[in-house]
């Protein structure tokens, strides 16, 4: 077995070396421009405290995020988000409610705002869009709905499925579908692909080669894939003891039917001793 060579992008370590460090923001630059391709390309960004993004534990365990200007003075929140929660969308439009805020002036304000910019990664399927199973980006932002025209420019949020893209290295065709695949493939890339030889992906591919990391940096990055690995491993559990929650419901369902174990267990996939249990158990 090849050991791994790139560090995995959907850690809190791994994420925020590709875009949180000062000395590499011109991959976050990069990134941002790609998805933003009708506003002026940014030239410059600086990293903002961000603590009261991703208040509670939960957050900081499934997201890790970014908050940083550009030179207009643009705010800019950039998330990579693992697992879905609960009114995730409501989340980014209260965290988004940050930026807006803070440019708040006392005294005579006349309330001209730079916008604000929510930016989501995320690992997982958006519910409501599970029948769009090609399309991976969503950019959201206010509209007059008779006249379908942009009515505040300002506030917009971006949503990238990245769990959708599928595409190999022979099908990606633009410079932004290669971010998706480094994105989604990185801990699966042993040797650098000539569609990937452009100057911004060297370089990602230089600062994420795990063996250019001095000790500190291996056994943090070691830490949080730790906490990656063990994350994952607590939502598939939660997933198989929901799946099994569900499944035990409707056998009972069934049972109450008048229906046999065969047809109860095709319907589930529990066994013909599972669905016995539950008839004795009433």
């Amino acid at each position: 077995m090849i050991a791994q060579k790139y560090i995995n992008p959907f850690t809190d370590f791994g994420f925020k070396k590709i875009f949180g460090e000062e000395a590499n923001k011109d991959l976050l630059i990069d990134f941002l421009n790609e998805l933003l391709t009708d506003k002026g390309k940014i030239i410059d960004i600086t990293y903002l405290k961000s603590e009261r993004l991703g208040a509670t534990d939960l957050d900081r365990k499934a997201i890790f995020d970014l908050y940083c200007e550009n030179e207009k003075g643009e705010k800019f929140i950039v998330e990579m988000q693992r697992a879905k929660q609960d009114y995730f969308k409501d989340r980014s439009l209260y965290y988004a409610t940050f930026p807006i805020q803070e440019q708040a002036k006392k005294g005579d304000w006349n309330y001209q705002l730079n916008g604000v910019f929510s930016i989501s990664i995320t690992d997982f399927i958006i519910d409501e869009d599970k029948e769009n199973k090609t399309k991976l980006l969503h950019d959201v932002r206010l509209i007059e709905r008779e006249t379908q025209k942009e009515f505040y420019s300002k506030l917009r949020f971006i949503y990238v499925e990245i769990k959708k893209f599928d595409k190999s290295l022979d099908e990606i065709e633009t410079h932004f579908e290669k971010w998706l695949y480094v994105l989604k493939n990185l801990v699966k890339i042993e040797e650098i692909h000539p569609k990937l030889q452009e100057k911004v992906f060297k370089k990602l591919f230089q600062i994420a080669e795990i063996a250019r990391f001095d000790a500190k940096q291996l056994q943090s990055y070691r830490d949080s894939e730790k906490n990656y690995l063990d994350f994952t491993a607590s939502l598939k559990t939660s997933y198989r003891e929901g799946k099994e929650e569900r499944e035990i419901e409707i056998a009972k369902n069934l049972i109450n039917l008048g229906l046999d174990n065969e047809v109860i267990s095709k319907a589930t996939g529990l066994t013909p001793t599972q669905i016995d249990k539950l008839r004795l158990e009433g």
